[in-house]
């Protein structure tokens, strides 16, 4: 037996945008439900993001950590950003976002693992990208700012992410994930059998 998720669209009567933020927005939906009656949700609209999880030669990921106020906690996490740009393909938003927040660039690309962030209240999709063969990248270093400005950056064996991911220590969704799915992939057809990096993503759609 083999599972897959189906798109699938129920009729939506009425819809609203009470609130639009600089990169993400609210949507009311009145949705009609398989009785016939008719619910309201409400639900963030999210461009889409990326993370990487960039693993070198001695098997250590490299995290950056960065204060998270929604959660009021310094989060350990992968490289990630949103995708900006409409129909932005997502490898090359991966690349920027190693290159901004480690200074590191990778030669080897593949797809790890696809998901929803919280399907029940956002719209918001995530890509996690496996990057091997891992070197500094050339030129000055990217200007941060903000919540970026003290970034802490470690490489951290793998074996010991998953056993603090599994004790509780470690919280953010692109890093459990991407730690999971590397262990995984590894255990079982191995790194060199995930898709390829411009895989499609039904999700978000893109240009090559």
């Amino acid at each position: 037996m083999e599972l897959q998720d189906t798109p699938q669209e129920w009729r939506v009567t009425a819809t609203e945008t009470p609130f639009q933020g600089k990169k993400t927005g609210v949507r009311t939906d009145d949705v009609v439900m398989p009785d016939g009656t008719v619910a309201r949700r409400d639900y963030q609209v999210h461009p889409g993001s990326v993370a990487v999880v960039a693993l070198d030669a001695e098997d250590r990921v490299l995290l950056v950590k960065q204060y998270r106020h929604p959660v009021r906690q310094k989060l350990w996490e992968v490289p990630a950003g949103l995708l900006d740009v409409p129909g932005e393909n997502p490898l090359h938003a991966a690349r920027r976002e190693l290159y901004e927040e480690a200074h590191v660039k990778a030669e080897d690309w593949r797809v790890l693992t696809d998901f929803y962030t919280s399907p029940g209240g956002s719209d918001e999709a995530v890509r996690i990208f496996l990057a091997r063969d891992l070197a500094e990248a050339e030129g000055e270093r990217f200007e941060v700012a903000e919540e970026e400005a003290d970034m802490e950056t470690a490489r951290v064996p793998l074996a010991d992410l998953v056993r603090w991911v599994l004790a509780g220590d470690l919280h953010n969704s692109c890093l459990v994930n991407g730690v999971l799915a590397l262990a995984a992939a590894r255990a079982g057809d191995g790194l060199d059998a995930l898709r390829p990096a411009e895989a499609p993503w039904p999700a978000r759609p893109f240009e090559a």
